[in-house]
């Protein structure tokens, strides 16, 4: 089950918090985006509030006298559940329950709700269910020693277990089962990743804030048949397709989870597995929604997941989508060199789009010199099978070749590299 009911849809009011660091039109902008995780997950929002404080208070977090205030609110507006923009505390949630007296819940429950909706593979369900018990298991309430179980015999008498250590006993076991599939699950797609670096071929992922149209893009540019909808985290598992480029060579094209502000950190370390097609990717293509009004607040918060997972580092080339509904996203793109502006739902843009793939492939590789002995013409002919010649010149004993070689292509060919 998860965590927003689905029996009806629930009346949901939104609650933010301007602090010292933030500002109100940053908390707005997090509430929108709140209110379409929120329908995304099945509910209607029919009131929000926001308040100024300096800093969360330790029990409520917005301090008891609004609490009050937000209780009277929500029973004006028949309200089912109150939803927080920030994570809650366990204790800060309890307590506010107890005062509004009614289901208090944050950001996180709401994202992984989501994701719990959508998973569909083996490994994307587990993955989840994992999140949502990391979630969970710091907020059991036990019910006392009402529950506690009868015993008998040396040794065994007392009390023994009440219902809340049962509960927190069975779920770290169900943890632990879940970790070790994911342990096995990630061998296999770690041996699979090694044969795709084995048959040299170019890795490309998709990555972006959630619904910025990488599915779309993915099946626009690979015929790839992945479903598509206008919901965020629509896509959950990810898809790995061919790509043909201009320049005949052949690429391998994966899509990813969509990124949102404030992913809950279960859910990034569930899905690190998943995550490492990112981290071990040759590019990252960074797909970003021209029409949305802070594409650069969405850019921003893609990059401090890529820096947590460990792929800062992993070359990049922006890709600003939805050209077609965009004002203006030439003025994107020009402040981001390399930028292409492309509508995957038309598409244009998509051949600027391939060519500047392959060029960032290319840029990613390096030139190295190779010499080459004549009596070894096998090896020179590898070399121009599996690199791209730029320079060859012959010497008195051997070939001198300039060539660009990906990372495997330098390891094989590394004894006839000039000390």
């Amino acid at each position: 089950m998860t965590l927003i009911e689905r029996t009806f849809r629930e009346r949901i009011v939104l609650v933010g918090v301007v602090f010292a660091w933030s500002s109100l039109p940053v908390v707005e902008a997090d509430l929108d985006e709140l209110a379409e995780l929120v329908g995304t997950a099945g509910a209607d929002v029919v009131a929000r509030v926001t308040q100024r404080r300096d800093q969360p208070d330790p029990a409520t977090y917005l301090g008891r006298g609004k609490a009050q205030e937000l209780r009277e609110l929500s029973e004006a507006n028949d309200a089912d559940t109150v939803v927080f923009d920030d994570e809650l505390s366990p204790a800060q949630q309890r307590n506010l329950e107890q005062i509004l007296g009614r289901t208090a819940i944050d950001r996180t429950a709401v994202i992984l709700d989501i994701f719990a909706q959508n998973a569909r593979t083996q490994e994307g369900k587990t993955q989840v269910e994992l999140a949502l018990l990391r979630y969970r298991l710091p907020r059991l309430r036990g019910r006392g020693r009402s529950f506690s179980q009868q015993a008998g015999g040396i040794g065994t008498r007392g009390p023994g277990e009440t219902q809340l250590e049962v509960d927190r006993r069975r779920l770290l076991h169900r943890v632990g089962r879940l970790e070790a599939d994911l342990r096995r699950l990630a061998v296999t797609r770690r041996n699979q990743r090694r044969a795709r670096q084995r048959s040299r071929q170019h890795a490309i992922s998709l990555v972006g804030y959630t619904n910025a149209g990488k599915s779309t893009l993915l099946n626009r540019l690979t015929g790839a048949g992945v479903t598509v909808e206008n919901h965020l985290f629509s896509t959950l598992d990810p898809r790995t397709r061919r790509l043909a480029l201009p320049g005949g060579e052949t690429v391998l094209v994966s899509d990813t989870v969509g990124f949102v502000r404030k992913l809950p950190h279960q859910l990034v370390e569930a899905f690190r597995s998943t995550l490492e097609e990112v981290r071990e990717a040759d590019l990252l293509l960074h797909v970003v929604d021209g029409s949305v009004p802070e594409p650069e607040a969405q850019m921003e918060a893609v990059r401090l997941v890529l820096d947590e997972i460990g792929a800062a580092d992993v070359p990049e080339l922006v890709a600003v989508n939805k050209a077609d509904r965009a004002l203006s996203p030439r003025r994107l793109a020009e402040r981001h060199p390399g930028a292409v502006v492309v509508s995957a739902l038309t598409g244009e843009g998509l051949e600027d789009l391939l060519r500047a793939i392959g060029d960032a492939l290319r840029a990613a590789d390096r030139v190295v010199e190779l010499v080459v002995p004549f009596d070894r013409g096998d090896v020179l002919a590898a070399v121009h099978r599996e690199g791209e010649v730029v320079g060859e010149s012959h010497g008195e004993v051997a070939t001198v070749v300039h060539v660009v070689l990906d990372e495997a292509g330098r390891a094989r060919f590394g004894q006839f590299a000039p000390s």
